[in-house]
């Protein structure tokens, strides 16, 4: 059997780092009853500005992801990177569920700290191994971060 062409393995990072970008998007629905009725900050984006940077920030996640996989022969830290990466994905995609699905709000906060924690940690074991995969995940952070800021103000505007 041939070995894998390096730009399917590419492929393959960014279809499943993007296919859990799907899996939330399939309970995310800011058109529900639920969410409009609550009150959220001024600095809320509109909802349509979601996907597509949730798309990008996916395909930049998935890159990076496989530009680590590619040097784990000879980055032994490059295992703990994607071991982190992992964490992070299953976390980010736990929470949609919880905020939109069970209409968690003080939960979903919870989840997203956790997230920015593990995404963070995640840059850094990436930093250890390929620099440009951990300035990948950078926008994806700073989106992370937002949206800790927005879930906090939305827990708090709805008591």
């Amino acid at each position: 059997m041939p070995p894998v062409r390096p730009w399917v393995v590419a492929v393959a990072f960014v279809v499943g780092c993007e296919a859990i970008g799907l899996a939330g998007a399939a309970v995310t629905n800011p058109g529900s009853d639920w969410y409009r009725a609550l009150a959220k900050p001024p600095f809320q984006p509109p909802a349509w500005v979601f996907g597509p940077a949730w798309t990008l920030l996916y395909a930049l996640m998935g890159v990076a992801a496989w530009r680590v996989w590619r040097v784990r022969a000879t980055a032994p830290r490059a295992r703990r990177g994607l071991g982190v990466f992992a964490a992070q994905l299953a976390v980010n995609a736990a929470w949609s569920p919880v905020f939109f699905g069970a209409h968690a709000v003080g939960t979903a906060l919870a989840v997203i700290v956790t997230l920015a924690a593990l995404v963070t940690w995640t840059v850094v074991e990436f930093r250890r191994v390929d620099r440009t995969a951990a300035a990948m995940l950078l926008p994806y952070l700073a989106w992370v971060l937002f949206a800790t800021v927005l879930n906090a103000a939305i827990l708090r505007l709805n008591p």
